[in-house]
């Protein structure tokens, strides 16, 4: 595989779990799982945001660098294919945390992150809000059916303000409004083929459309 560590990113129900396993599957690489079903406050955050925020963000915070950091789940001779990056905490913090919570997380966020491994490949994939919120209850999470559509608009915002600017590795962006990644073995493929190609800089790829074009530096 030419990328050691891939992070598969975008926001709640676009699909990163399900591609990031079959990439994982596709280069014979470890399949890297986020921290959300060994989260106990997700569920009452989904009740009562204001009452679970900081609590469920510091718990993501704190597992994820764990993962990232535990040399017995991360094995250092075999690449990596994530479902999450360390860096999206912040994006929720930012989203859901009150001002004085918001000192605190972020002090302890320079601290936890300060030497954790970043992806040397990010695929971040986009969909609009009526496709996230069908495949949000297409999955049938019942804590996730709980989610505020002004939340997930607000969240699909952050991403891509942050993806704007991002340069720290080579980035891929995906347009899935029109493709479910899940269950098309054709655009798996030709995803896989994509990545081991790029070079460094910005990249996108349309599915439906058949079109790539890059940005590359």
């Amino acid at each position: 595989m030419k990328y050691q560590h891939i992070a598969i990113e975008g926001p709640i129900g676009v699909g990163k779990t399900t591609l990031a396993r079959k990439l994982a599957t596709r280069f014979k690489a470890q399949h890297l799982t986020d921290t959300e079903t060994r989260n106990p406050y997700l569920k009452s955050f989904y009740k009562d945001p204001e009452q679970s925020a900081l609590r469920t963000q510091l718990h993501f915070l704190v597992s994820r660098a764990e993962t990232l950091m535990n040399p017995a789940v991360v094995n250092p001779v075999q690449p990596i294919v994530a479902d999450f990056m360390i860096d999206k905490d912040r994006l929720f913090a930012e989203l859901t945390l009150d001002h004085t919570e918001w000192w605190m997380y972020s002090r302890l966020y320079d601290t936890q992150v300060a030497n954790v491994p970043r992806p040397d490949l990010v695929v971040y994939l986009q969909a609009p809000l009526e496709r996230l919120i069908e495949r949000i209850e297409g999955r049938g999470v019942s804590h996730e059916k709980r989610i505020d559509n002004n939340y997930l608009q607000q969240l699909s915002a952050l991403y891509e303000r942050y993806f704007h600017d991002y340069t720290r590795s080579p980035l891929l962006i995906v347009n899935t409004a029109d493709i479910n990644l899940a269950n098309s073995g054709q655009e798996i493929d030709r995803l896989a083929s994509m990545i081991q190609t790029l070079e460094g800089g910005r990249h996108y790829l349309n599915p439906m459309a058949h079109s790539e074009d890059s940005d590359a530096v």
